[in-house]
This record gives structure tokens, sequence and C-alpha cells, in this order.
């Protein structure tokens, strides 16, 4: 298995600092740590994220599903996986690209990137269950994919 990868980077707006921790531990999908880090800084301050640190992890399916078993009680393979912190660490969220090529083999990158708008909307307190809550979110998933965009950024190998 190819040794993890990790990035830190400090993202600088209004005076704000927040460090991205983006660790690539799968082989599925390659993915550009450069892209993704453009990505969280564009959405942090399209949403006005205010913290100091969020952490990505994608990962491959077997480690989804570890996951997923252990804190959801559902072995099965999903998408995406958050685990908010705190206002000042923002926190974890697990990408499965696998998901993503079985979802939309034809384009997985605007998928594994839609899991990432996902992700960080569930760290912010988006909620998907109920389905007012879910209309709420798709919309905002919406704005946020939209409007990468029009920044013309996405999640490239």
């Amino acid at each position: 298995m190819a040794k993890p990868q990790q990035t830190d980077v400090n993202y600088l707006s209004s005076g704000l600092v927040i460090k991205f921790n983006v660790y690539n531990r799968q082989k599925a999908l390659p993915i550009s740590k450069t892209s993704v880090q453009k990505i969280l800084g564009a959405l942090c301050s399209f949403l006005s994220i205010r913290c100091d640190e969020i952490s990505i992890y994608f990962v491959a399916d077997r480690k989804i599903c570890q996951l997923h078993q252990e804190f959801f009680n559902d072995p099965s393979p999903t998408d995406c996986i958050t685990f908010p912190v705190d206002s000042s660490y923002l926190g974890d969220i697990f990408i499965c690209p696998s998901a993503a090529l079985r979802y939309a083999p034809g384009n997985p990158y605007e998928e594994t990137q839609l899991y990432l708008v996902h992700g960080i909307l569930h760290l912010l307190g988006y909620e998907d269950l109920e389905p007012k809550a879910k209309r709420t979110m798709r919309k905002m998933e919406k704005k946020c994919m939209d409007h990468l965009k029009q920044l013309k950024l996405k999640i490239t190998s």
C-alpha cells in the first residue's frame, strides 16, 4: 500500500488562518491534494467558516466500512462520514472515492467533490435525515457546487 500522504495548508482569509489536513489513504481514484486545498479555501470563504483546522481523509472501502460499522452499526460501504468536533477544530471528514466510482462512473471527481461539500455542510450542522432538512441541505449543496463551478474549481487527479 502506498504511504499515506498528508498536506497541511494554511488558508488565510480576512485575517483568519485555517489549517487543512488532507490525507489520501486510497488508490481507487487519484486525487490532487492541491485541488482539494483550493476547494476547501473557496468553501470556507463562501460559507464564512471560522475555525482553526479541518481534516479530510480519502479512504478505501475497507476503512469506510469499518467506520460505518463502529459508529453507525452498519457495515455497508458509504460515501462520506463526518465527525464534528468544535468551533476551533471543525472536525474530520472521511470520503470514499470508490463510492463515487460506483455511483457516478462517468464523473467520479465531481461526485467526490459533492461528498466533500456534503461533509463540510455536516460539520456546519446541516442534516439530511428528515425530509425538510434534507431539502435544505440539497439546496445548499447545489449552491456550493455552483459556486465552485463558477470559480472553475474541481477535484482533479
